[in-house]
């Protein structure tokens, strides 16, 4: 493929101060913003993490299943735990979720340490999922379909490669386009960076640095940008929403591909309208999953489905008797120190190891050691009871 192709084939690489539609975009961002700083700010603190690692794994299973990797959230868990499929292909996947869950943990606790639009960070992130993966989904098909390639982790391509009617830049050109990428989105205000994450998610597809993974790199990069500029404190998913609406957001990145219709259509190579209309469809797409997870929080509702999950769960023996109490004092709470249980509960110490014992075993309660405190977990075995429709039943 012929290098040295020029700059401006990827301009606007984000969107123009002179963009048609650029004030309805902004309300947008703004409406983003005051909408996931409610959402963390109903929430105690405790609540709020425990939440934020079910949304992990959320996340990934969404992430992974747009690029046609199913692994439900209770297999990640099971994963997790190191606990793995019989069955070598749905291992692997669950290895590969692991590995998934590992890059977003290690970005939500802070190790990105700058822009996630900087070429080192972005080669960090698929440098670390790729470390992780088994050997079977480490290689990838070139474009003739001829020859296997292996995917080197953090690594810019060495090949050509074309997705759908869209033929990549040579690869050659790879490290001048990201430096161009990089200092687009460098020293952006909170505003204008919720603006950005959209036209960075579609750019960075646009280049492929990576001979595979870009999808993965964009999702994460889109996460901690989201972490970033709205401090989300990763209580939703916008991979859940692109999931949801995976035909819309696949024809939005393809339209996006497309050079400039006419005058009306910005001033530069690639179409404008097309990436304010992903722009807003992405903005939406996130105001849509702040608000879902919102109602799905919202206490007296979540107190109920808890409630009535553990009096079914009492009746047939399989929680201790007054465990519904000790869950309603965690979600009122956030957490309770073990020496108060007995306490709180009406009960002896010998009654209150039982029920700190029973919900530990199914996952609904957790601590850090045996005199930590007890915090409410929300496990994914238990999110179609207290969480419905944050993701789909697992297979049978």
């Amino acid at each position: 493929m012929e290098t040295g192709a020029a700059l401006s084939l990827m301009e606007p690489v984000k969107l123009s101060e002179e963009s048609r539609g650029r004030a309805d975009l902004i309300d947008l961002a703004l409406e983003l913003a005051r909408r996931s700083e409610a959402l963390k700010g109903s929430l105690r603190p405790q609540i709020a993490a425990a939440l934020a690692r079910l949304v992990r794994a959320m996340n990934c299973y969404y992430s992974n299943l747009i690029e046609g990797h199913d692994t439900h959230p209770i297999a990640i868990e099971r994963a997790l735990r190191h606990d793995y499929s019989l069955e070598p292909d749905k291992r692997d996947l669950q290895i590969e979720a692991r590995a998934h869950m590992a890059v977003q943990a290690w970005i939500d606790a802070g190790g990105l340490a700058g822009p996630a639009t900087r070429s080192d960070a972005l080669r960090e992130v698929h440098r670390r999922f790729y470390a992780e993966l088994p050997d079977s989904l480490c290689w990838v098909k070139d474009t003739d379909n001829e020859r296997r390639l292996r995917v080197s982790p953090g690594a810019w391509r060495e090949g050509e490669v074309q997705v759908g009617r869209h033929v990549a830049i040579a690869a050659a050109d790879v490290p001048r386009f990201m430096s161009r990428f990089e200092s687009a989105f460098e020293r952006l205000g909170k505003s204008e960076e919720i603006l950005a994450i959209a036209a960075a998610h579609h750019r960075l597809l646009w280049i492929h640095p990576f001979l595979d993974g870009n999808g993965r790199v964009a999702r994460l990069m889109s996460h901690a940008m989201t972490l970033s500029s709205l401090d989300t404190a990763g209580l939703w998913s916008v991979a859940r929403g692109l999931a949801r609406r995976v035909a819309d957001y696949k024809a939005h990145l393809a339209a996006c591909d497309l050079p400039r219709r006419n005058d009306l259509d910005g001033r530069e190579t690639l179409s404008e309208e097309a990436l304010v209309a992903f722009t807003r469809f992405f903005l939406e797409t996130c105001i849509d999953q702040v608000k879902f997870m919102r109602s799905l929080m919202e206490p007296e509702r979540l107190e109920t489905r808890v409630q009535i999950w553990a009096e079914e769960e009492m009746r047939r023996g399989a929680l201790a008797p007054r465990s519904d109490i000790l869950l309603q004092a965690l979600l009122s709470r956030g957490e309770l120190a073990r020496g108060d249980v007995a306490s709180r509960l009406g009960i002896g110490e010998r009654q209150a190891r039982r029920v700190v014992g029973s919900l530990i075993e199914v996952g609904a309660v957790v601590s850090e050691s045996s005199r930590a405190p007890l915090r409410l977990a929300f496990p994914a075995t238990l999110a179609s009871r207290w969480l419905p429709n944050l993701f789909p039943e697992p297979p049978p």
